[in-house]
């Protein structure tokens, strides 16, 4: 409000080097605080001067050039734009290739910050020529250096295919691979999420990262102390998971499933959520790898996440992990059935309801879950007690399965009137000639016209 960012402008051409160095960095840090000082500095014309001597001037001002582009590029894409546009990413890859690792450091921060906006930016980061060079920094002794270097690639990488394939291209993977047993939490977690966004893209990529040998090696970050290692551990393993029933096989004989599903025991809260989605798509992939989540016992682990966390994405995820489970066959739905998840999904599916009465993501996939289950479990204990509370739409999927089964089951026909489930079939109203009147019809004619009475 003062005028201050105009008179900073001239002093970034003052002849002596501190004066310049230091009115730069008041620059940086009136830019850093928000985006309408951002704009303020962009709008005085301030980058073309910043950046107009940089390749003469001394580390000390090429770092805080660097944390001026930095601030102004992490507001906004159409900020970040105003950076490419004049011409700051060629100085900005002179800086990555400074002998100083403070240097390398501040400019490898600038171009994670433009590149993490859009595919568009991040490949305005690729034409200029910093892939190799960030690799190269990858490879310094400085731990830092490291971090913020695997940081950006990931921010490059996380777009699109055709950008995590440059990164790629540029032999990063094999370095990164490496990384992960660095005893660095932050390092880990940096390596790991670049690993993530590079195989989420395609079948090729997330191979490409698997033959950097990261089994059994990315299983040890499961364990880890630090919550962020855990949580990216385990979204590099999702991210592969989803792919190919092929990919899932080498993380369940890796052992994969089972440090998963300890890892989801070990915490709480959103750090578990990549491990509840790894065993949902290990298990839709085929019957045998979803028997694999149930002998690595996943089902009572994915319950326990279904009562104990409260936020509505984390329980849809388990509800929706269960149904991928138990949809194969009625062996798979029973060993659902029998963990008594049953009652729960439905308790989740009638009761959260948002105030507009809209179902919630929670609710949505509980019930997808109950349909998929219920559409193979022939494990009739397990569907009684749900007669009693089931809304009409899942109602008519669990009376499918009585009228499936109770025509050939003498036991289960008995039990079926000592329990009251026949009792409650007669109360259930029914449109004349629906399928769920035809399932009433079939399992009526299992008894005397007297017992049905």
């Amino acid at each position: 409000n003062s005028g201050v960012v105009p008179l900073l402008r001239p002093l970034l051409l003052d002849v002596v080097p501190s004066v310049r160095q230091t009115s730069a960095l008041a620059l940086g840090r009136l830019a850093d605080y928000d985006v309408d000082l951002a704009e303020a500095v962009v709008k005085a014309g301030i980058l073309p001067q910043l950046i107009c001597s940089l390749p003469e001037e001394n580390r000390y001002y090429k770092k805080t050039a660097a944390f001026v582009l930095r601030a102004v590029a992490k507001h906004s894409p159409q900020l970040a734009q105003a950076i490419v546009q004049c011409g700051a990413l060629e100085m900005l890859v002179i800086c990555l290739e400074d002998f100083d690792p403070g240097v390398k450091e501040g400019a490898c921060w600038a171009f994670g910050y433009i590149a993490r906006h859009n595919p568009e930016l991040s490949q305005a980061v690729v034409d200029a020529g910093a892939v190799p060079l960030l690799v190269l920094c990858f490879q310094e002794p400085e731990i830092a250096l490291k971090r913020i270097a695997a940081s950006t690639l990931s921010d490059i990488s996380k777009h699109s295919p055709e950008l995590a394939q440059t990164v790629v291209d540029a032999g990063a993977v094999a370095y990164l691979a490496q990384m992960i047993l660095n005893p660095d939490a932050k390092l880990k977690r940096q390596v790991l999420s670049a690993l993530s966004q590079i195989a989420k893209h395609s079948v090729d990529l997330a191979e490409l990262v698997v033959e950097a040998e990261i089994f059994p090696v990315v299983l040890t970050c499961l364990k880890d102390s630090d919550e962020y290692v855990k949580k990216n551990g385990a979204t590099l393993i999702r991210e592969i998971a989803k792919h190919t029933p092929e990919l899932s096989q080498l993380i369940v004989n890796s052992g994969g499933v089972a440090a998963v599903i300890d890892c989801i025991g070990s915490c709480r809260g959103t750090v578990r959520l990549p491990g509840i989605m790894t065993l949902g798509y290990v298990a839709a992939h085929s019957e045998n790898l979803s028997m694999a989540v149930i002998v690595s016992k996943g089902i009572p682990a994915l319950c326990v996440c279904l009562i104990e966390e409260h936020e509505d994405h984390m329980k849809a995820a388990a509800a929706w992990a269960l149904g991928q489970i138990g949809r194969h066959s009625a062996e798979h739905a029973r060993h659902v059935a029998v963990a008594n998840v049953l009652p729960t999904l439905l308790d989740i599916y009638v009761d959260t309801q948002s105030s507009e009465d809209l179902k919630t993501k929670a609710s949505i996939f509980a019930k997808k879950a109950l349909k998929n289950i219920l559409q193979k479990c022939t494990y009739l204990p397990a569907l009684e007690p749900l007669l009693h509370d089931a809304p009409p739409n899942i109602m008519k999927h669990i009376i499918g399965q009585f009228s499936k089964v109770l025509p050939h089951d003498s036991k289960a026909r008995r039990l079926f009137v000592t329990t009251g489930g026949l009792k409650k079939v007669q109360e259930i109203k029914a449109e004349p000639g629906s399928v769920l009147q035809e399932y009433i019809n079939t399992i009526n004619r299992c008894y005397p016209e007297e017992i049905v009475r």
